[in-house]
């Protein structure tokens, strides 16, 4: 009892702790294992059926991932299978809720189907529908997101199937419309569980093509189920993704995968992506042809109006006759030459005059005037005066007592007198 105490108390107490010396026992390893996978959960998948074997009460069947090179084997009880309205075969797409189980004595891993259920048409279009609902509500579908497609491109990308119908209506047709279309071409798996991953790798490798300016994803129409891929949710996020413009060209008019709403041109069909990608040559030669025909109608009515309004504009007088701009100006200035001289002539007369007028004044108020009436200015001959006095004028008879020397100013000039005194009274 204590040997086994001891012996148990020696293992590792986790796989980190294990080492050449002091390994586990495979059966302790294979119960951690059990134990693990039995916690795990069961979870619902999705894939199709593509192996399905009945022996006895058992049923073996392999599910592999629509979208990708993944298979799982698994086992069913046929009572599970029985409870089918429709018995699975393979290619039948289910859903179907799997459980891990490991078998503790052989070491091996099971998974164990507990309930499957076919996927009809129905639930595929509802599940698209809520993922067309939910990316809308993103904005992806938005319409500032979508890129303009150039008016003519320089090479186009086009992903279609090998060897397509649809490959062919897009070459064909977009020669026809421009027969100098170049193309950069990606053969790609359109449909089956490979379909997504090839899309997306040829739309990224024409993504970054220098030259590529628009990519065109084709594929003729075909069964809903050979669609889901267009319906991809990575794929559509992808062709969101792109700084190229994605032109839309899947099935047919009724066929609405969700390429067509998050692509920057949805084509009803291969066809009409040809004729949407490219302009046709006829279409644009007559285009040409009009703009020249306009272009020239354009260019002539503007010469003719500019030669009517030359004429026009030489037929007036002053580009008839230009002298007559100058003789015009002539006669002005000849005029009002006039008219100032006149005005200064009248002036120069009128100052004249008015000159005369006061010469005449001042020669009246003059001395001489006073001298030439009889009157005359008495002045003491020597330059002496009485104290008082202003200057030599002999003002009073005091000034000029008897035998005072007299210089008489008269109008036709002096003499010398002599006082002898006296004094009449002054003339009033």
């Amino acid at each position: 009892m204590s040997e086994d105490v001891v012996a148990a108390t020696t293992v590792p107490a986790t796989a980190a702790d294990t080492s050449p010396d002091n390994p586990w026992p495979l059966q302790l390893l294979s119960q951690k294992l059990k134990m693990h996978i039995d916690r795990a959960p069961s979870a619902w998948v999705e894939g199709q059926v593509i192996e399905l074997n009945r022996r006895g009460t058992n049923a073996y069947l392999t599910l592999r991932d629509v979208d990708a090179e993944i298979s799982l084997p698994a086992s069913v009880w046929t009572n599970v299978l029985d409870r089918q309205d429709i018995p699975l075969e393979r290619g039948s797409r289910v859903v179907a809720l799997l459980k891990a189980e490991f078998w503790l004595k052989t070491g091996r891993l099971n998974m164990s189907v507990k309930d499957i259920r076919p996927v009809g048409l129905g639930d595929l279009l509802a599940r698209i529908e809520r993922l067309r609902h939910a990316l809308a509500a993103e904005g992806l579908f938005s319409d500032a997101r979508k890129k303009r497609l150039p008016l003519l491109p320089h090479r186009i990308g086009l992903i279609t199937g090998r060897d397509s119908d649809a490959k062919k209506d897009v070459l064909r047709n977009a020669a026809l419309r421009w027969p100098a279309v170049e193309f950069e071409i990606r053969e790609v798996a359109v449909q089956g569980n490979t379909a997504v991953a090839q899309v997306i790798a040829a739309l990224r490798e024409l993504d970054a093509h220098p030259e590529v300016d628009v990519i065109v994803i084709a594929r003729g129409g075909g069964a809903l189920e050979d669609l889901l891929p267009f319906s991809n949710e990575e794929l559509i996020r992808a062709v969101s993704a792109a700084s190229t413009p994605v032109v839309s060209a899947i099935g047919h008019e009724a066929d609405r995968p969700i390429l067509d709403d998050v692509a920057d041109l949805r084509a009803s069909t291969p066809t009409d992506a040809a004729k949407r990608i490219v302009p046709d040559v006829v279409e644009e030669l007559a285009r040409v042809r009009q703009a020249r025909d306009q272009l020239r109608r354009d260019v002539t009515r503007l010469v003719e109006r500019e030669t009517d309004r030359l004429a026009s504009l030489r037929s007036r007088p002053v580009l008839a006759s230009p002298e007559v701009m100058v003789s015009i100006r002539h006669d002005d200035v000849e005029r009002l030459k006039g008219r100032s001289q006149a005005a200064v002539t009248t002036a120069v007369v009128r100052a004249a005059d008015q000159l005369v007028h006061l010469k005449a004044q001042v020669r009246a108020l003059s001395p001489q005037k006073t001298l030439d009436r009889g009157y005359a200015v008495v002045q003491l001959a020597d330059g002496g005066s009485a104290p008082g006095t202003r200057r030599d004028v002999v003002r009073h008879p005091d000034q000029a007592p008897p035998g005072t020397q007299l210089a008489v100013r008269v109008a036709g000039g002096r003499f010398t007198a002599e006082s002898t005194g006296g004094q009449e009274p002054a003339d009033d």
